[in-house]
């Protein structure tokens, strides 16, 4: 179900009906189709992605020349390399979009502009860094932790969204197994 950027601001931080035409001024919603890359390797990453209906996903070429997935995002979450974006420097991710995905859009300036028009929203967005961070915390205390195995099916009973929606292969690149090994243990739980 599409999860609106006004809606998703509200639920963490008051938003006036004033604020709303504030915030149309400065995001862009765009369509990608399956496949469609929304940043490749070696451009600077210029806005920030929230996903109002898809899923989209992060990744890197690693040193073995394979898809590395760093990141996934569906319905109501944010994605962006944070480093390229705030420093304006070359982006080491591609982003692309896994299924068909209508995305907003806010570009630095946009986004800074934003952020002195509409106070509460510094609030907001200190609140998702801090969800963001947190996960990632935890993603590398369970990466140390749990077994290979246990780390799949935390994933994918966390996750129940993802495994519908993502190839299996993905989520194999995601969680650093291989396919065949994620083959392996959805036979085995089945």
């Amino acid at each position: 179900m599409p999860i609106s950027i006004v809606d998703h601001f509200r639920k963490f931080v008051t938003i006036s009906d004033d604020d709303i035409e504030i915030i149309n001024k400065y995001i862009k919603r765009n369509a990608f189709k399956k496949k469609e890359e929304l940043l490749r390797n070696g451009q600077i990453c210029k806005s920030l992605y929230f996903v109002e209906q898809g899923c989209l996903r992060m990744f890197y070429i690693n040193s073995k020349s394979t898809e590395q997935i760093t990141q996934f995002a569906i319905d109501g979450w944010w994605l962006a390399d944070f480093f390229s974006f705030m420093d304006k420097k070359e982006s080491d991710y591609f982003i692309q979009a896994i299924e068909a995905s209508i995305v907003v859009s806010i570009d630095y300036q946009s986004f800074e502009s934003l952020l002195v028009e509409i106070p509460q929203l510094e609030r907001y967005f200190r609140i998702i860094m801090q969800k963001n961070l947190a996960a990632s915390q935890l993603r590398t205390k369970y990466l140390y932790e749990m077994s290979k195995e246990e780390f799949y099916y935390h994933f994918t009973n966390s996750f129940p969204d993802f495994v519908q929606r993502v190839p299996q292969y993905m989520i194999a690149s995601y969680l650093g197994l291989s396919p065949e090994y994620v083959s392996e243990l959805r036979k085995k739980n089945k």
